[in-house]
């Protein structure tokens, strides 16, 4: 198979692509493969170092708040469409797949015009505007989550999951004796992104003389941007402060609760790991898309949500007590989770596009 995939912008949108890329040579060792991605964002080292050929394209997003700056974005919109058209009628693909990001409107909108198969897939709850607008033209539309299904016309719509999901059931596990933690010892985990989350992080810090008080261990992983900050700080016995974990998704297994944001990459890592969560949504993101990504798993009452508006160290605390003192709660969180568990969200995908017609 011949495949040309763009996705761009984020590890959300990037790493989904990767895996679809990773599930057709699986499948298809023989396939070829070309990334179009932005030439300012990291999917420019990421896909390289993976060994994918890449091209960049010179596109930008659109700016709410400064409409003159948008210029620009429109001058390279009109531009990449012939840049679009001459990559892809060089390469010659079976299928295009748009993974998100405002990089793939001219790959899959040019692909479409040249009569190219079309398919995007969508990480979060609420659709991002490139995927609402491609999904009226695209063969196939598969999505991560099911209510994102209500956005998209139901008869090339597929429930897929997230791809990046069948990556985590290959990780190898990482236990709490590797880390110098107690096993026997209940574990909560604080993570908010390989960057960290400065506001939260800066709750969790105020947090730690309450902490010192949990008959719990805390692993406080703060993205390397605040690490050195954190720890000059006293520090409880009971918290272990890291700066980054390679793999940390095969220390969920054995964590008795995740405080979290809810990008959609960590959503699926949490529904393909069954570990309960505190949720706190960035409210900084567009269209507020982690507080509904975060509804999609309160509402099967698979987490717990708590506002980033509404953090303080008592609010923290009282939230995190709340779910890992009650066994209850904990096995219907890991109950319910399993039931939004696809197992092999790479390979529906991969059939989902040989079977267009």
């Amino acid at each position: 198979m011949r495949v040309i995939i763009s996705a761009g912008g984020t590890g959300g949108h990037i790493y989904p692509a990767l895996a679809i890329l990773n599930k057709i040579k699986e499948k298809e060792p023989d396939s070829e493969f070309l990334y179009i991605g932005t030439h300012n964002r990291m999917e420019k080292d990421i896909v390289p170092e993976a060994g994918i050929p890449f091209r960049s394209i010179k596109v930008f997003g659109f700016n709410r708040k400064k409409l003159h700056k948008n210029f620009k974005t429109i001058y390279y919109l009109l531009k990449n469409k012939s840049v679009c058209r001459k990559i892809i009628k060089e390469f010659n693909p079976d299928v295009v797949i748009g993974v998100g990001g405002y990089v793939t409107v001219p790959v899959l909108t040019e692909a479409h015009k040249l009569g190219y198969k079309t398919v995007i897939h969508e990480q979060n709850s609420v659709p991002g505007k490139a995927n609402m607008m491609l999904s009226k033209t695209a063969n196939l539309i598969c999505v991560s989550l099911k209510n994102s299904i209500n956005y998209f016309p139901s008869a090339k719509t597929v429930f897929t999951g997230n791809p990046v999901s069948e990556n985590v059931y290959k990780l190898k596990e990482i236990t709490k004796e590797e880390l110098g933690i107690n096993k026997k010892r209940k574990l909560v985990l604080f993570v908010m992104g390989s960057l960290g989350a400065g506001t939260v992080n800066e709750q969790i810090v105020k947090s730690f003389p309450l902490l010192s008080k949990q008959d719990y261990d805390v692993l406080f992983i703060t993205g390397k941007g605040d690490y050195d900050n954190i720890l000059a700080n006293d520090i409880p016995t009971n918290v272990h402060v890291l700066p980054y974990l390679n793999g940390l998704a095969g220390l969920f297994k054995n964590v008795d609760l995740i405080v979290t944001r809810a990008g959609a990459s960590t959503i699926s890592e949490i529904i393909a790991t069954k570990t309960p969560s505190l949720l706190i949504p960035s409210p900084y993101v567009p269209d507020d898309h982690q507080t509904k990504n975060a509804m999609d798993l309160v509402n099967s009452k698979a987490a717990n949500i708590l506002k980033e508006s509404e953090l303080n160290p008592e609010s923290l605390i009282d939230n995190i007590n709340n779910i890992i003192n009650d066994s209850k709660k904990i096995k219907e969180m890991k109950e319910n989770l399993a039931t939004l568990d696809i197992k092999d969200s790479a390979t529906k995908i991969y059939e989902g596009i040989k079977n267009i017609k």
